[in-house]
């Protein structure tokens, strides 16, 4: 297998599971790749990995690493306060020169000020510490897209909804721009010059340890401001973590689901594999994408495969949990 550069790095929260940062490398070096550390990696300071300079160093060294991949070690929470100092046009650099930059939760914040500021693409993807370091051994097909990614072959993806919503209609999508990631942290950039303003894309959404409520609060905040109803498509991916409390009275994450599906006319698609879940597919944000759907099976393409409308991809589709799901998009 061909060696790739991975360069990881500490944009946001401390790493408190040292144990799992050091499986997650020397999985990274089992698969065959040259992982390089970045200095500050493991620095703390309160609940951040470093202080903000420090932090905004450590980016910068990465957009300056000119690895194939730049892999944050974990989320948390930290780049929010740094967005108004992010090197904008170093990571734009790097993203033209190959460099891939990849991660999810607070990573959205990156992601979608990237996107907002430069139009770059970067992927919602793994972290290095709760996927590769996970105790039970990286997800299978978490590990196949990624290395679709680094070898260049990720065309695309694909997932089976769940029965209930078999009657969601979606006509085909095309030329849309795939955008996204964590509900928390997108809506909290609402109003900022680093929320994009993307009209008939695709938005996917994920998160963790939020109540329903209050994922709904959330939700509608974006549906108030108009977001969601300029859309072409919006994919929920997984929402985990949270606990209901006896007053809910039946109030559910479906119940949220099914309400806001009658206030938008945009199709709303669920059981994206994506969230703080160990199956997770790799999805380019900031790129166009097309998407169609065959009875219950969604494909989603990007890239140069989108012109010859060919899903090669992995992801759980096919009623498979753990296979490679390959289609047609049509």
């Amino acid at each position: 297998m061909n060696s790739k550069n991975i360069y990881i790095y500490s944009p946001s929260g401390a790493v408190r599971d040292k144990a799992a940062f050091r499986r997650g490398v020397a999985r990274l070096q089992a698969l065959g790749h040259d992982v390089h550390i970045d200095e500050a990696a493991l620095k703390s300071h309160q609940r951040f990995a470093g202080d903000d300079e420090t932090r905004l160093a450590a980016i910068s060294r990465a957009a300056a690493s000119g690895a194939d991949v730049a892999l944050i070690s974990r989320g948390g929470y930290g780049l929010t306060r740094i967005l108004d100092r992010l090197p904008y046009k170093a990571i734009a650099r790097a993203v033209d020169r190959g460099t891939a930059f990849v991660g999810l939760s607070d990573f959205t914040a990156f992601q979608l000020a990237v996107l907002a500021r430069t139009g770059a693409v970067t992927w919602a993807g793994p972290a290095l510490g709760e996927d590769f370091g996970a105790e039970a051994g990286p997800d299978d097909i978490m590990e196949a897209c990624f290395d679709d990614l680094l070898h260049g072959q990720g065309e695309g993806t694909g997932w089976r909804l769940p029965a209930r919503d078999a009657e969601v209609a979606l006509k085909p999508v095309r030329g849309a721009t795939l955008w996204g990631g964590n509900l928390c942290v997108l809506s909290s950039l609402l109003g900022t010059p680093y929320f994009p303003q993307i009209d008939k894309g695709v938005l996917f959404l994920e998160d963790v340890g939020e109540h329903p409520y209050r994922l709904e609060r959330m939700l509608e905040q974006l549906r108030l401001a108009g977001v969601l109803g300029r859309q072409r498509a919006i994919v929920l991916g997984q929402f985990t973590n949270f606990r209901a409390v006896p007053h809910d009275r039946g109030f559910k994450l479906q119940t949220v689901v099914d309400r806001l599906r009658t206030q938008l006319k945009v199709p709303l698609l669920t059981g994206l594999p994506f969230g703080h879940v160990p199956t997770k597919v790799l999805l380019p944000v900031g790129a166009t994408v097309e998407m169609a759907r065959q009875e219950r099976e969604v494909f989603m393409v990007w890239g140069h495969a989108a012109a010859a409308g060919h899903a090669h991809g992995h992801g759980p589709a096919h009623g498979h949990e753990h296979g490679h799901g390959h289609g047609h998009s049509h």
